[in-house]
This record gives structure tokens, sequence and C-alpha cells, in this order.
């Protein structure tokens, strides 16, 4: 595998499993309103909160080392 592509999977990966850890402690400390809708609608509602945290700290994690990663 070229080393850009590994380079981008491993920070890609590791900003998302960074997300979803602080999405599941924002979703359980009840930062988030809470849904009072019926379990199948809570259990959706949770994961896409969880996933919004995981999508966007794993492509800032991403970006924020593409920017800072030294080229020499």
């Amino acid at each position: 595998m070229p080393r850009l592509i590994s380079f981008m999977l491993t920070r890609l990966a590791a900003g998302a499993g960074l997300g979803c850890a602080v999405g599941f402690v924002v979703w359980n400390n009840r930062f988030a309103g809470m849904y009072s809708a019926g379990p199948t609608d809570y259990y959706v509602a949770q994961g896409l909160f969880v996933y919004l945290f995981a999508s966007m700290l794993g492509v800032g994690y991403l970006i924020t080392a593409l920017m800072l990663e030294d080229t020499r």
C-alpha cells in the first residue's frame, strides 16, 4: 500500500475512534437532550449522534495531520 494512503487511513481511523469515544461520553453524560420516543428511535438518534462526532473528529484529525506532516 502506498505510504500516503496508509498514512491517511490510519489517521482517519484514529480520529474516528476518538470521535466515537467522545460521542459516547457526551451522550451518556446527558449533554445531549434526552430523546423521549420509542426505543428504536433512541438507538437511531444515539447512532447518528456518535457518527456526527466520529466523522467530524476523523476528518479534523486527518486534516491536521496532513497540515503538520513534515515533508522533508
